[in-house]
């Protein structure tokens, strides 16, 4: 598992704790990846104190802020899992919702993806009307850019065979939060399979991308990928 972290002193370690306890409930091998992205809140020395007498968890600490994109590139460079799974630092997913995309996975998919977008009387979802609004046009514009089908491109929690990992992620160029949009354009290209798993989410206090802030950048970041890819091809 990879979570890409910066400056999450503050919610970090209590997500940590309940995916500790999840996967050891589960008693099979399991590995976390904690990818420091540069933080200055001591994000790095919390969640060492969390993980301490346990060797599953490791944190691979980054000199500078590179990006969400560069972190989590990091991380799965460092993962060995038959299946790895990436997921934000706030846990805005609950882990337990890890089961609906490895069913997903067994069932044929090469890639799971959680989704905020997707309808299922079983899930709950609680997320701000901005973001929502928000969301709904990004993924518009994503999907006519190269992303067909799926309706939730930027949702953190997603799940990979680890052959399609290894294959996918040192291809990824794209440094910030645009990076799932290139990943996923990539899977598209090379014929994977994508499946999007609806999962519970409760939109977390402190977020770190901000519709003005970061939407325009975003959408930078997808296009120059989309003509890189289109070179590409």
């Amino acid at each position: 598992m990879i979570i890409p972290a910066y400056d999450e002193a503050a919610r970090l370690p209590g997500y940590l704790k309940d995916i500790q306890a999840y996967f050891e409930g589960r008693d099979e091998p399991y590995e976390i990846i904690v990818v420091d992205d540069g933080s200055r809140d001591g994000t790095v020395e919390r969640v060492r104190e969390v993980a301490a007498g346990r060797p599953a968890v490791t944190v691979h600490a980054l000199a500078e802020n590179r990006g969400k994109g560069h972190a989590v590139r990091v991380g799965m460079a460092d993962a060995s899992g038959a299946l790895r799974l990436m997921a934000d630092a706030d846990g805005a997913t609950p882990i337990a919702e890890v089961a609906r995309l490895e069913a997903a996975v067994a069932a044929g998919a090469d890639i799971a993806i959680g989704s905020r977008a997707l309808h299922d009387p079983a899930v709950i979802r609680q997320v701000r009307t901005h973001r929502k609004l928000s969301g709904h046009v990004f993924n518009f514009l994503v999907r006519r850019l190269g992303v067909p089908g799926v309706t939730d491109t930027q949702c953190g929690f997603k799940l990979f065979r680890g052959t399609v990992a290894a294959a996918l992620f040192p291809l990824v160029t794209t440094d910030g939060f645009g990076f799932d949009v290139e990943l996923l354009m990539m899977a598209v290209g090379r014929g994977y399979r994508i499946a999007e798993v609806p999962v519970n989410w409760a939109d977390q206090p402190g977020s770190k991308v901000g519709v003005l802030r970061h939407g325009p950048r975003m959408l930078r970041e997808v296009l120059s990928a989309r003509r890189r890819l289109g070179r590409g091809r």
